[in-house]
């Protein structure tokens, strides 16, 4: 008699394991590729709620736009801006960044640099976002580790944006300060009260904080439309610092420049630069990488390090500010469409 109990005994379990096995790989079909790719990872990641809204993304590549379920849009931004290997809590507060970032540019009338149909573009100019193939392509063998990852971030944070007077923020970062965040109004033209320049001491540690890039005098002088005095050893003349420390103007052979100007002029890490003539070529030294306002993303990851929590890093950046929820603002986007 055991013998039968036995077998009639796994006959029952495996009639019982098949329902199971025919719906697992199809559980997650309604979140496309992504949740086909946590399935088969076979991962404890939490499973993101379907997404409120789609977000229409011009694919620079393709040249087309296309349609993203905004929660998806939000994993293909932080794996995109930020390294996989940051921190979590670093990488939670760049999920509510992101999705910050996207919750305003629903709400604007006016699309800035997106071809008509689309809100955003896959690129600097807005976010980069890339989708899982190009992931794959991308992170190859550590493919699923990372999107897992960066996909419990996000879900940890899911459906939260930051908001200043119950408005989504303007939710700028950038890669490592100089050691300082920037004043909004001292890079762009807009005094905005939560973008204001706080010590981040700590980037001084990031990989990115130190460049040097040296350029003949003939292509300074070209691209600035100066006239270098080469029996001197300085280039020009600091005027004016920004309240972050960075270049505010400076002058060159009488003609005055601010410091983004040179900047960007010159392809430069950033605004926060010292140079000298060395024989015929001017050597140029930064500290720091990109505009400097908002969050600093190696900050964030120090802070992270340190025992900070998302919330605490992105009260730090962006000063004032509150967490709060994107719904009623997506429901304000949907309900125009």
């Amino acid at each position: 008699m055991k013998p039968a109990l036995f077998i009639f005994g796994g006959l029952f379990i495996i009639i019982l394991l098949i329902p199971t096995l025919l719906v697992t790989p199809f559980m997650d079909q309604s979140k496309g590729k992504l949740g086909e790719e946590l399935t088969v990872a076979k991962s404890n990641v939490p499973v993101l709620a379907e997404s409120p809204v789609d977000v229409p993304v011009y694919r620079s590549q393709a040249q087309q736009i296309e349609n993203i379920p905004l929660e998806e849009y939000v994993i293909g931004v932080v794996a995109s801006e930020m390294p996989a290997e940051f921190e979590t809590e670093a990488l939670k507060a760049q999920a509510l960044a992101a999705r910050t970032y996207i919750t305003k540019q629903l709400m604007n009338e006016k699309t800035y640099g997106a071809p008509a149909g689309s809100v955003v573009t896959d690129t600097t100019m807005h976010q980069v976002y890339k989708n899982q193939e190009e992931l794959k392509k991308q992170w190859g063998n550590d493919y699923i580790a990372k999107l897992n990852k960066i996909t419990e971030a996000v879900a940890a944070t899911q459906g939260k944006i930051l908001t200043y007077d119950q408005k989504p923020i303007d939710a700028s970062f950038f890669s490592t300060s100089n050691g300082y965040t920037e004043n909004s109004e001292a890079y762009w033209k807009e005094a905005i009260p939560y973008l204001k320049s706080v010590n981040s001491t700590w980037d001084e540690k990031s990989p990115k904080f130190y460049d040097q890039k040296i350029i003949t005098i003939k292509e300074f002088e070209q691209t600035l439309g100066v006239k270098i005095d080469t029996s001197k050893e300085t280039v020009g003349t600091i005027k004016e610092l920004t309240p972050g420390k960075r270049v505010a103007k400076v002058e060159i052979s009488g003609k005055e420049f601010t410091g983004r100007q040179i900047r960007e002029k010159l392809e430069l890490k950033s605004s926060d630069f010292t140079w000298k003539i060395k024989g015929n070529s001017i050597v140029i030294e930064t500290e720091g990488f990109g505009h400097g306002v908002g969050m600093s993303q190696y900050g964030a990851n120090f802070m992270a390090e340190a025992g900070k929590t998302y919330d605490e890093i992105l009260s730090h950046y962006y000063q004032g500010t509150e967490i709060g929820t994107a719904e009623p603002f997506l429901s304000k986007y949907t309900a125009k469409q």
